[in-house]
């Protein structure tokens, strides 16, 4: 049974996701500098929070530490600042090959979870939606159907046309993007790269991947022969 479509998650399956973080934090930083006036460096004390357990409130501790009136508003507007940035990030090399290479072979495709103007503005400055023969971005739906909701892999299934068996989904997450595909009956790989931001977690139940590797390099590996 040959595969004939390989779908790819985007965060640091395709590019890696840290280089977002730190492009939205100088954008904020670019924003609110001058307004805040902080007795620090905004963005060197943004990226120490986001290594520390207050890594989901940043914007909410820096506003509070500035000494700003109303810090939750100004977090707020932070938040959407970072979401509405203009990205300065880039494909891994292995991404960038594996895209070119497997367009030859596969229909390729594309499911990714995360606020949608962000994910539009990612792929948008990577330049990519002219590699994919389907695009689903979780979020316009709403965050409910994020994964490990198995919408997002029906509309593939739907829109290719194709039996479960046939399709792969290559992501990095093992805590909640193998659940729905496992479930369906694709085949499911874990790009596990070093640093990645969900390298440490342990899969879900019924989330375990059927293979992993540490590069898209390695993805022939597992691949059986192409349908073309």
């Amino acid at each position: 049974m040959a595969t004939r479509a390989i779908i790819f998650d985007l965060d640091d399956t395709l590019y890696p996701e840290r280089s977002y973080v730190l492009s939205g934090f100088d954008a904020v930083a670019a924003a609110f500098t001058g307004r805040l006036n902080p007795p620090f460096d905004l963005v060197r004390r943004m990226r120490q929070l986001s290594e520390s357990p207050q890594r989901r409130r940043v914007f909410n501790v820096v506003c509070a530490e500035a000494g700003v009136a109303d810090p939750e508003a100004c977090a707020a507007e932070m938040v959407h600042a970072y979401r509405n940035h203009r990205p300065a990030i880039s494909l891994f090399p292995d991404a960038d090959a594996a895209l070119r290479r497997y367009r030859r072979r596969y229909r390729l495709g594309l499911i990714s979870d995360g606020y949608l103007a962000a994910q539009n503005a990612k792929l948008d400055a990577l330049g990519i939606r002219d590699c994919f023969d389907a695009i689903i971005l979780t979020d316009q739906w709403g965050p409910e159907f994020w994964k490990p909701h198995p919408r997002a892999f029906h509309a593939v299934m739907d829109q290719f046309e194709l039996a479960p068996w046939a399709l792969m989904y290559v992501s990095d997450n093992p805590a909640k993007d193998f659940v729905a595909p496992n479930r369906l009956g694709w085949q499911t790989v874990c790009v596990k790269r070093p640093g990645g931001v969900y390298a440490g977690e342990s899969p879900s139940a019924g989330g375990r991947p059927a293979s992993t590797i540490s590069t898209l390099d390695q993805l022939d590996g597992v691949l059986g022969p192409s349908a073309s």
